[in-house]
């Protein structure tokens, strides 16, 4: 009968408030991923990755809990890190929500991983588009072309992928990059993960 009064959201508010009374947070798990790997994408982190909070809440490093992505006053620099670092370790919900809850709408990494999170859900033109619209706020953005490539060579657009490629390859300065060789291993039909 309680469940039903209650929403997951507000369940897990509750769950983590009282973790959070109990002295327990610092036992709550980590993200398993540190938001550097998965497909690409370079390094960037900033140290270890927030405590996992469950779906719809984000980690506030001000009151050191869990609290609700949409209400919350995590900036959104953090919001984008916990937003990257869910999609690249595969909670591509998770992520949007994350993502979503970000005020700057015009951030082109917020763009990328928003498109990156539709694209690896199966949504390949969605996230196409939000790609196009992270390179016309930031077009020599390393991951964003990489991202678009992969988004090309995974819908048969082989000659765009190629493009991309190029375009990669010159902001790299070599073939050796992670992004230039993940990218190459997509055009050529390579499983990228």
């Amino acid at each position: 009968m309680f469940q039903s009064r209650f929403d997951k959201t507000a369940r897990a508010t509750l769950a983590v408030a009282f973790v959070g009374l109990l002295g327990l947070g610092a036992a709550m798990p980590a993200l398993a991923a540190s938001g550097g790997g998965g497909g690409g994408g370079g390094s960037g982190s900033s140290g270890s990755a927030p405590p996992k909070c469950r779906q719809g809440l984000v980690w506030d490093q001000k009151v050191g809990r869990c609290v609700r992505a949409q209400s919350s006053n995590v900036p959104d620099k953090e919001l984008l890190q916990q937003g990257r670092a869910l999609a690249l370790a595969g909670y591509y919900d998770d992520a949007l929500i994350v993502l979503d809850a970000v005020k700057n709408k015009q951030d082109a990494m917020v763009l990328t991983y928003i498109g990156y999170s539709h694209r690896k859900k199966g949504n390949t033109d969605v996230g196409i588009d939000y790609y196009k619209q992270a390179l016309a706020i930031e077009p020599d953005n390393l991951n964003t072309h990489e991202y678009l490539g992969e988004g090309y060579a995974s819908a048969g657009r082989m000659e765009l992928a190629k493009q991309e490629l190029v375009i990669v390859e010159k902001l790299c300065g070599n073939t050796t990059c992670e992004q230039y060789e993940d990218l190459a291993a997509a055009v050529a039909g390579k499983p990228t993960e």
